[in-house]
């Protein structure tokens, strides 16, 4: 009975604190958007740039000028974000592609 409730336990922790999935973190990864560039910031996500058409992307990602309203729109700002992103090359969160081309957005 022990081994059973120890195992129960177990599995609602790791249900309870597991972390967000590539996936669901790509539902919510729209909005006001700050990038981050140095290694003492702590970004909300980690975000790898794949080239368009590679199908390695988590999420395409548009950059608009109005407020975002739907997932992949982003709008870069660098006061009142709602996530806090850094872009890496190994390590990511989650990856992206853009779906025009943004010269100043690279790692």
């Amino acid at each position: 009975m022990k081994k059973i409730l120890f195992a129960l336990f177990t599995l609602a922790s790791a249900v309870l604190f597991a972390s967000d999935s590539r996936s669901e973190i790509a539902k919510k990864l729209y909005g006001r958007i700050k990038i981050v560039n140095g290694s003492d910031d702590y970004p909300d996500y980690k975000v790898r740039i794949v080239p368009y058409g590679s199908y390695q992307e988590d999420l395409r990602v548009k950059i608009v000028d109005s407020t975002p309203s739907r997932t992949g729109e982003w709008q870069i700002v660098d006061e009142g974000w709602h996530f806090e992103i850094r872009f890496v090359t190994e390590g990511e969160d989650i990856s992206i592609c853009f779906v025009q081309d943004y010269p100043g957005l690279t790692p």
